[in-house]
């Protein structure tokens, strides 16, 4: 995820958030990576299975949106929030914390997303955390199409437009012996 711009997850099994999603992808400048959790009846059938079915679903996911809370859990009662830089899990209603005061999901933060993205692979403190699905980043930044089309204009805007036949019949040419 170094040079990404947009990095997302869904799932197959959720039409309305793979939708957002993919209208997300299509809407940002540069190249979008979406990984989309699709069940194969064939080689993995119910391979996301803890991730699309109502009792496990809630447990096991958490729904990233942009300037909200990272909760979880069955009706709602988990949080992530920071301990120093290690993510934990908290018991919202339990611990007496406010929704505010967990980690607030921001899609800009590179650092956050990095984070976010090896939920699924790395244990803090031994504790398994939610796979994330959602936009995990995304940053708005220049695109080469639009910086090359710039370049021409600006050397065109100095220089004027050459005709091709000068171009082609000019005076810097070579022969290859």
């Amino acid at each position: 995820m170094l040079k990404a711009s947009f990095v997302a997850r869904s799932l197959d099994r959720d039409p309305k958030h793979m939708q957002a999603v993919l209208k997300r992808a299509h809407a940002h400048k540069g190249t979008s990576f979406v990984e989309i959790y699709q069940n194969c009846p064939v080689f993995n059938d119910a391979a996301f299975f803890a991730f699309s079915d109502k009792e496990t679903k809630k447990e096991e996911a958490v729904f990233l949106e942009h300037g909200k809370p990272l909760i979880f859990g069955q009706n709602d009662e988990k949080g992530i929030k920071f301990e120093g830089i290690t993510p934990v899990i908290v018991n919202i209603k339990e611990s007496g914390i406010s929704p505010n005061d967990l980690w607030i999901h921001d899609e800009k933060d590179k650092t956050k997303a990095n984070i976010i993205s090896r939920f699924f692979d790395t244990t803090f403190n031994d504790v398994n955390f939610p796979r994330p699905f959602g936009i995990i980043y995304a940053s708005e930044r220049d695109i080469y199409d639009e910086n090359l089309v710039n370049q021409i204009n600006t050397v065109t805007a100095k220089k004027g437009k050459t005709p091709l036949n000068k171009i082609l019949s000019g005076e810097k040419t070579w022969q290859i012996a």
